[in-house]
């Protein structure tokens, strides 16, 4: 390979690293995972899933989370929100690397991609289900944009309960079964609840800067400290729903993630700035966890059948 070729090569794969730092993958947990809880508990109520109705549904989830996270990332830099003393990862359109009208560009496509997924849902699923995308993808919308941007005020906690919660979980299970149930309400708020305490931690650690750039977040209301100890119970009461929520199959495998919500919940009185990154991620992971736990008490069940 030339001199040349190896220098355009490199530039490519830094432009196309810098979109997809732009996209946080990180964050796409965040969305997948309700998901894949709704699957595993239509599995368990029905014993089988439509495969090409989930693989839709975890796209269209992804193509929003991408869409909200590319918005935020251009409509914070218009508004002064991303200065240089900011603690979290870099940004996109703070760091010059494209400008906010490409950034909002992007955002268009991943939300346009999600709502023609979403067209082909609506095939399967009706009218609820165009409701619901419509909705996904005008708060993806709202979150940072326009003139009061949930983001900027208290409620943000609840938009992240009710979407990638409960609209999550019960969404996906309509597309399985076509029915709802009491499971699947308590299974979204029980996802819900681990991916609203990912937010209030966000918000925990961008306190200052926050503050200084006009937002008024739960955490500012609550205070640093009522803001811990709501983070604790935001990881603690996922347990007890996923044990007594009425969710088939055998659920107490999901005790296992208590020592996990213990440490999570030590570490933030432990930690400062920008050592609260990692714990984003490992709160995020938990989500997970609690999926993967109820996962092997349906698995640990069928063996015994």
């Amino acid at each position: 390979m030339s001199k040349s070729a190896a220098l355009t090569w490199d530039a490519v794969r830094q432009h196309a690293g810098r979109w997809l730092s732009a996209a946080r993958p990180k964050t796409l947990p965040l969305a997948v995972t309700p998901v894949l809880g709704a699957l595993l508990l239509a599995l368990a109520d029905t014993g089988r899933i439509a495969p090409l109705t989930a693989l839709a549904t975890l796209l269209a989830a992804a193509g929003i989370q991408i869409g909200t996270n590319l918005h935020n990332d251009a409509a914070d830099y218009e508004r002064g929100t991303d200065t240089g003393e900011r603690l979290g990862p870099p940004r996109a359109s703070a760091q010059g690397w494209f400008t906010s009208a490409q950034v909002k560009r992007a955002a268009h496509i991943a939300f346009l991609t999600s709502f023609i997924l979403g067209l082909l849902l609506v095939l399967r699923g009706g009218w609820p289900i165009l409701l619901l995308g419509l909705a996904a993808i005008a708060a993806g919308y709202a979150y940072t944009g326009g003139p009061k941007p949930i983001a900027y005020g208290p409620y943000g906690e609840l938009y992240v309960l009710g979407f990638f919660g409960i609209a999550a979980v019960a969404g996906s299970y309509y597309l399985q079964t076509l029915t709802l149930s009491a499971g699947a309400i308590s299974l979204g708020l029980a996802l819900g609840l681990p991916a609203a305490a990912v937010l209030l931690l966000n918000n925990y650690r961008d306190f200052d800067t926050d503050r200084a750039a006009g937002r008024h977040t739960l955490c500012h209301l609550l205070g640093r400290r009522t803001a811990r100890l709501v983070y604790a119970g935001l990881l603690l009461a996922p347990v007890p729903l996923m044990l007594w929520g009425g969710l088939p199959g055998t659920t107490w495998p999901v005790l296992a993630a208590l020592p996990a919500a213990a440490w999570l919940i030590r570490q933030l009185h432990t930690r400062r700035g920008q050592a609260l990154n990692a714990l984003l991620a490992r709160t995020a992971q938990y989500q997970m966890l609690l999926v993967g736990l109820y996962g092997l008490g349906l698995f640990l069940g069928w063996l015994r059948h």
